[in-house]
């Protein structure tokens, strides 16, 4: 009887060969996964950071026309004032009133101002009660021809 001989075959055998293939495809298939999450997270990252910088550049805006708007109405005031101040140099001084009869210059008669401040402290006193009419008229008398 004979007998067969096998054929040796060299190199890996067919089921190796697959083993092999399905285990690079499933770790290329699993770093390509990891790699797309992690560009879906730097998107995001990337679309967050776009919107805070155009968030604080619309503040800034906003400050801005705020600070704006406040130089002008300052401005606006300013002319205002000057306005008036021009208008009131134009114009002209207002009429002096007459002095008050107290404060008024003694007359002829030589009066003085102690006098004056007696014949006021006489009506408050005429005027609490302690003075009669005759005794408030006989001193202002003396106060008047002394």
């Amino acid at each position: 009887m004979m007998m067969r001989r096998r054929a040796m075959r060299r190199g890996p055998s067919l089921i190796g060969v697959a083993a092999t293939t399905a285990v690079v495809a499933g770790t290329a298939s699993a770093v390509s996964h990891g790699t797309q999450q992690k560009m879906a997270a730097g998107d995001a990252a990337a679309q967050q950071q776009q919107a805070a910088q155009a968030a604080a550049a619309q503040q800034q805006q906003a400050a801005q026309a705020a600070a704006a708007q406040q130089q002008a109405e300052v401005d606006q005031m300013q002319a205002q004032q000057a306005a008036m101040q021009a208008q009131q140099a134009a114009a002209p001084p207002p009429p002096q009133t007459a002095a008050p009869a107290a404060a008024a210059p003694p007359a002829a008669s030589g009066l003085t101002a102690d006098g004056i401040a007696h014949l006021q402290q006489l009506g408050q006193l005429k005027d609490a009660g302690v003075l009669t009419e005759d005794e408030f008229a006989a001193e202002k008398a003396k106060i008047l021809n002394p």
